[in-house]
């Protein structure tokens, strides 16, 4: 049986089971349902996330679809572990077991702003620009969700425009976004809405994202895509959408996961050791404009351990 064919009975029975079920993962080769039904699957193809949101499309409109992309490890990834998703989580785990290993590095957020400036990024795949465009293209509404604050906004810009991604001409309005940062409903802290990006930094993506939607003022949309590296983020938004009469397609994006794997922890310390000198000079010529490293390298309340 082609190729195509096979898809399209896989797709017919699956969304035949489905029909009356509440949500069910979906195996990572099947098609997702057509439409209709909550559902959570995994891809290691950006093509799988948006082949599903055109047929969407298709059926409800355009207009009443919004794909939700994540950036790190789904859109883009660091070129190298240091300055990481992986290391970032790497480094909040280690602190929260021994704040003061001789691997923390003080204020991890700090020194990753300053890796953004300093480091590129790159495609998770060679296409992953040219499938937003095809979104963009059918007259989609197509946005990013990011657990990055506003304080890395020029950072994330910038690698987004150096891999060919704009998200304003498809944005939720207003389409240029916010001059200034607003902190949403029951928020803790400060996002940042700009060119279609949304910063969120690192709150419940379902609740940032209901908000925005509400902010906008825009209809509700049929339909949710969304796809991301981190399941916790897509049951977040299956979780605030729920009963809401939107349903949500959420995509598991696996591509960087042998990348995540294979994280080498002592090579990004000695990377880190390697770069934090040059990174003061910086910041010490230029101003902190675009970091603010903290003064000292070693954690604060650890001065004392150190000789």
């Amino acid at each position: 049986m082609p190729t195509h064919r096979l898809k399209l009975f896989l797709l017919i029975v699956f969304t035949v089971l489905l029909h009356s079920c509440a949500v069910q993962p979906v195996p990572v080769s099947a098609p997702a349902p057509a439409a209709g039904q909550n559902f959570l699957a995994a891809t290691d193809d950006l093509a799988m996330v948006t082949d599903e949101a055109l047929q969407l499309a298709d059926r409800y409109g355009p207009e009443r679809v919004l794909v939700v992309f994540d950036i790190d490890n789904t859109l883009l990834a660091m070129e190298q572990g240091l300055g990481s998703d992986q290391w970032y989580y790497w480094q909040k785990n280690l602190a929260a077991e021994d704040p003061c290993s001789g691997l923390v590095v003080s204020d991890r957020l700090a020194a990753q702003g300053a890796l953004y400036y300093a480091s590129a990024m790159r495609p998770t795949q060679p296409d992953a620009a040219a499938q937003v465009a095809r979104l963009q293209d059918a007259g989609l509404t197509v946005i990013a969700l990011t657990s990055r604050g506003p304080d890395f906004s020029l950072q994330t810009f910038r690698e987004l425009r150096r891999n060919g991604i704009s998200f304003w001409p498809s944005a939720l309005p207003p389409a240029r976004g916010y001059a200034e940062t607003f902190t949403p409903d029951g928020a803790t802290y400060a996002t940042l809405y700009q060119d279609g990006v949304f910063l969120t930094a690192g709150q419940h993506k379902g609740n940032m994202l209901k908000f925005l939607l509400d902010k906008s003022g825009v209809a509700a949309p049929a339909v949710i895509v969304a796809a991301d590296d981190k399941p916790d983020n897509l049951r977040a938004m299956m979780e605030a959408f729920e009963d809401s009469g939107t349903f949500v397609h959420a995509w598991r994006y696996s591509r960087e996961d042998d990348n995540v794997a294979a994280f080498n922890t002592r090579e990004a310390a000695a990377q880190w050791d390697a770069i934090r000198p040059a990174l003061v000079t910086i910041e010490e010529v230029f101003g902190p404009d675009n970091f603010d490293l903290p003064a000292s390298p070693i954690p604060e309340g650890c001065e004392s351990l150190v000789p």
